[in-house]
């Protein structure tokens, strides 16, 4: 796992090896990384949440905020296995109740996240979940988001980064973990 260049788990490579690499999706020009073809190996899985739980089992997080939607699929097993609360960052219009949001820029166009009121409280440890980093948009518009509530962000995991794309140069100082690295 990185963060800090530890020596490399070998699930690792078991996880990287199920990743599709899907070219010109959705566009012309991108390399989609497809995170499908992990889920549909049990193992794969299993070794992606665990290796995320031995990380954070221990960090007294209260909240994993897992980012709409990829984030979903790997944050509420996160939270379940380290006794947290699991709350979703959704894309607008999907939460039902009152709201807090975050506006974010994407490189074609702007996007935002919603919360709930009241989901996250001043105080919480957090840590929010996503498959990928790559411009870091996202993640910062949820770091953002947490830290307006008086969350502390402990740190950001993905299961890959696009370090090319320097996102984590923009996430406010804030600790990423990954995986899997693609260059």
């Amino acid at each position: 796992m990185s963060g800090n260049k530890q020596e490399e788990d070998p699930r690792i490579n078991g996880i990287k090896t199920k990743i599709r690499v899907v070219p010109d999706f959705p566009k012309k020009g991108i390399m989609f990384q497809d995170i499908t073809t992990v889920l549909l190996d049990p193992k794969a899985f299993k070794d992606t949440i665990d290796l995320f739980v031995e990380r954070y089992r221990d960090k007294n997080i209260s909240v994993v905020a897992g980012i709409e939607a990829r984030g979903f699929l790997f944050g509420p097993p996160i939270a379940l296995a380290i006794g947290a609360k699991f709350v979703p960052l959704r894309k607008p219009k999907k939460l039902p109740g009152e709201t807090i949001f975050e506006e974010y820029e994407l490189e074609y166009g702007n996007d935002r996240l919603e919360m709930h009121v009241g989901a996250v409280e001043a105080g919480d440890r957090a840590l929010v979940v996503d498959d990928l980093i790559a411009t870091g948009g996202t993640l910062c518009a949820a770091i953002n988001l947490l830290e307006r509530v008086g969350a502390e962000v402990v740190e950001c995991a993905c299961v890959i980064e696009l370090p090319e794309l320097k996102g984590r140069q923009r996430l406010k100082g804030k600790p990423l973990c990954m995986l899997v690295e693609y260059r």
